[in-house]
């Protein structure tokens, strides 16, 4: 028996259910048919080569099939044998692994994945999801808020924790390390995670709310997993964690930590546009929001539905999927990030809806009054929105509003 490139190729196979189907978009190399390059994919992703291959008795077919060519997108089906279970870098070396590279393309995008429960069964999910609302803060009814500190970097200890301490009584939630600050000789890890948590503690008592803090866990695997032990010993209820840059093998493992000690993780999408900016090539912020869900993260940056700084992806389409069913998978909490300010929400909130997390960084601390103030500004717009009245109403109650809308408006940075 010979397993040939035309093997991969079958436009009457119909999917079954325990096929994991993924779409690409695909533009094949100069000479090369659509259905050649389309077999290609198959092939390589799976178990094929360039060379026609002898097999014998003693095989079993875990060949990808290409089922679907219209125009420019493909629609791939592997066998869920093909995938070791609960290991995602396994998986992504098929789907989005030497593919990418293949001459036979000149550019190809994993655009989404449909997940069948034989593979979806084998990873743990958010361990709260969008519930840290209601199960961490009491929120029902609202947006929860973060900030990061600005500068990001560079500021002592004290410092960092102070800004934190200002953004909690004015309002926010959420102080969030941003994705470069990790253990660094003016910020060290253990100090900033306890001075960070006593000022949190005091927070707490001057509002009456509860507070949290996202400290960035980033570095090799075993670090991580001493530092989601130290955070718990300390008292806290998160993890922040760079999970482009720690890797999916890395986030995995910490996942199965912090499901010990009852932790949420924070989940940290930088590099993301490496993989996901080019509309053409790599692959798409929706399927690693995707992966992200499966392995377990509970809050994710996915964009800001075109407003802010960041070029987005499909911010709501993202989100939709993240809140959608998925064998009972538990939910991701959005997170919108990046050139936010008060003047945006209204507009970011009609397209997100409020079962999100909402941070601020600049938005907070340029506020020409302060972080607490800028704080006290987020904070009321949030609030008027989830009560139905305007930003402009809430800010004729609000000084620190007011000041806020009179310096950024309602237009988005660049």
């Amino acid at each position: 028996m010979g397993i040939t490139y035309e093997d991969f190729l079958d436009l009457d196979y119909e999917p079954t259910d325990e096929d994991l189907v993924c779409t690409f978009r695909i533009d094949p190399a100069t000479g090369m048919s659509t259905e050649a390059a389309a077999s290609r994919v198959a092939s390589e992703s799976s178990n094929g080569t360039w060379a026609a291959l002898q097999t014998g008795a003693d095989f079993t077919d875990m060949g990808a099939t290409t089922f679907d060519i219209d125009g420019d997108l493909i629609r791939v089906a592997y066998p869920a044998g093909l995938f070791e279970p609960g290991n995602m870098p396994q998986v992504l070396s098929c789907i989005a692994g030497n593919i990418m590279g293949m001459k036979a393309v000149d550019t190809i995008r994993l655009l989404d994945c449909e997940w069948p429960e034989s593979v979806v069964s084998a990873y743990p999910g958010p361990l709260y999801g969008s519930s840290v609302r209601e199960e961490i803060f009491g929120v029902t009814d609202r947006p929860i808020t973060a900030t990061v500190p600005k500068p990001k970097v560079g500021l002592s200890t004290a410092a960092h924790a102070q800004v934190g301490y200002d953004a909690w009584v004015g309002g926010v939630d959420l102080l969030k390390d941003d994705e470069n600050l990790t253990d660094q000789s003016f910020n060290p890890f253990s100090d900033r995670l306890t001075e960070s948590l006593s000022l949190r503690d005091d927070a707490e008592d001057e509002t009456g709310e509860t507070k949290s803090y996202l400290i960035n866990v980033t570095a090799d695997t075993q670090t991580m997993l001493d530092r989601v032990d130290e955070v718990a010993a300390q008292g806290g209820e998160y993890v922040m964690v760079d999970i482009i840059t720690a890797g999916w093998a890395g986030l995995q493992t910490v996942r199965e930590r912090t499901e010990k000690h009852g932790l949420a993780i924070h989940a940290h999408r930088a590099m993301h546009a490496a993989f996901d900016r080019l509309p053409a090539h790599g692959v798409s912020m929706r399927v690693l929001a995707q992966v992200a869900r499966l392995c377990g993260v509970d809050q994710l940056h996915t964009g800001t539905a075109g407003l802010g700084k960041l070029a987005n992806e499909d911010t709501v389409g993202i989100n939709d999927w993240l809140a959608g069913d998925l064998y009972g998978t538990t939910d991701v909490l959005p997170v919108a990030s990046g050139g936010l300010h008060p003047g945006l929400l209204p507009d970011l909130l009609d397209a997100t809806g409020t079962n999100v997390c909402v941070q601020l960084g600049g938005g907070i601390h340029g506020h020409p009054d302060g972080t607490r103030a800028g704080a006290v500004a987020l904070r009321s717009a949030i609030d008027a929105y989830a009560e139905g009245r305007s930003i402009t109403e809430a800010a004729e109650e609000t000084p620190e509003l007011a000041v806020a809308l009179d310096k950024w408006g309602t237009e988005t940075p660049r």
